[in-house]
């Protein structure tokens, strides 16, 4: 995906790809008890973008059949919603989002209009070559609601922030990014897997754990841990409204982004701006803080791309049981079902038969 694209019109800064199953359809993904993993390459994605592929509770067709006004559908991309109730997007609930329609100050493109689209999101991996982090974002609704800015429901029908896990912000400076003695190194293809983990361990349990693993020079690096004094290592649970959702299926939409409202300082620099730089949580990069202007990105950035490779999804563990018998170069008959029992009996006749770790 590049993030400056030319067309007759002019140039396009940012782009928005969703997965589809059909025409008029967007594929839903159902992931709890099962992982998505995809291999990424960041290292020309500077300080201020943000690249993200991320769930989202969108309707299968794009509210085509909620609305008689909306005759476009999932097929021209209309049913968009977001856990920050995005007010501008242009057409919301198959209407036109023109009343009160304010012009942004540093953006032709874009504005905010009276009313905003909500829904629950899972940012799977936010990120740019210096900084990353993954985030779910809970709202009330389980499926997409239109919110009105008159009143207060734009603000609070979702946690707009959310809750993610950052490393750097969580004091593990050294765990991610462009040097060369960071644990994952972004100038590197890397591997990011994401586990949505169940109490019970079926597709059916709670939502009890969103876990990561990154995969880097054939070698498993688990998660960094928070290292900042009074917080746990580890805090999981509080999952209730995102596992709903998840129950009822989301949309995968994949995207790249500079950010008009805060520049990105809050993904790969200080923030806010006006806290000390020595409190708890407030660095989260190497960025200056004069960084992430769009203007400047937007001027500077013909060549900045990401790269996304071997997108996979299904059950928990299943990529790693693929990458140990290509690494290893061996074939594993393991009671792991039908499914995979054929997977490992049809690679290469040439490989031969070893036994394998328990995963």
């Amino acid at each position: 995906m590049k993030f400056v694209t030319t067309n007759t019109n002019g140039k396009n800064s940012g782009s928005c790809v969703y997965m589809m199953a059909s025409d008029s359809s967007y594929q839903m993904f159902k992931v709890k008890n099962q992982e998505f993993t995809f291999d990424v390459d960041v290292s020309k994605l500077p300080c201020g973008l943000n690249r993200i592929p991320y769930f989202s509770a969108m309707d299968v067709d794009g509210v085509l059949s909620k609305y008689t006004n909306n005759k476009a559908g999932a097929k021209y991309g209309t049913g968009y919603c977001d856990a920050q109730c995005s007010r501008d997007t242009k057409f919301i609930n198959g209407e036109g989002n023109v009343i009160d329609w304010t012009g942004a100050s540093n953006d032709a493109n874009s504005g905010k209009g009276r009313y905003g689209t909500c829904c629950n999101k899972m940012d799977v991996w936010e990120a740019n070559s210096i900084s990353t982090a993954y985030t779910p974002h809970p709202c009330s609704p389980t499926g997409q609601t239109r919110c009105d800015s008159t009143d207060s429901s734009c603000t609070t029908t979702c946690g707009q922030a959310g809750c993610d896990f950052h490393s750097y912000r969580m004091a593990v400076t050294g765990f991610y990014g462009p040097g060369s003695s960071s644990t994952i190194h972004t100038t590197k293809k890397l591997t990011a897997v994401t586990q949505f983990i169940t109490d019970d361990g079926t597709a059916s349990g709670a939502l009890s754990e969103i876990r990561r693993i990154y995969v880097q020079g054939g070698k498993f690096v688990t998660n960094s841990k928070a290292n900042i004094s009074g917080m746990s290592s580890f805090d999981s649970g509080g999952f209730s409204k995102m596992s709903k959702a998840f129950d009822a299926g989301m949309v995968l939409v994949w995207s790249i982004w500079d950010d008009h409202t805060a520049n990105m300082l809050w993904l790969d620099s200080n923030y806010p701006t006006d806290r000390p730089a020595t409190q708890s949580v407030v660095t989260g990069g190497t960025c200056a803080t004069t960084s992430g202007v769009p203007a400047d990105i937007e001027s500077q950035s013909d060549g900045v791309q990401v790269i996304y490779s071997n997108i996979k999804f299904g059950d928990i563990g299943f990529f790693e049981l693929v990458l140990a018998l290509f690494t290893n170069n061996t074939v594993c008959r393991l009671d792991k079902g039908p499914a995979k029992e054929e997977l490992f009996l049809s690679i290469e006749d040439n490989v031969r038969c070893a036994t394998c770790r328990s995963i």
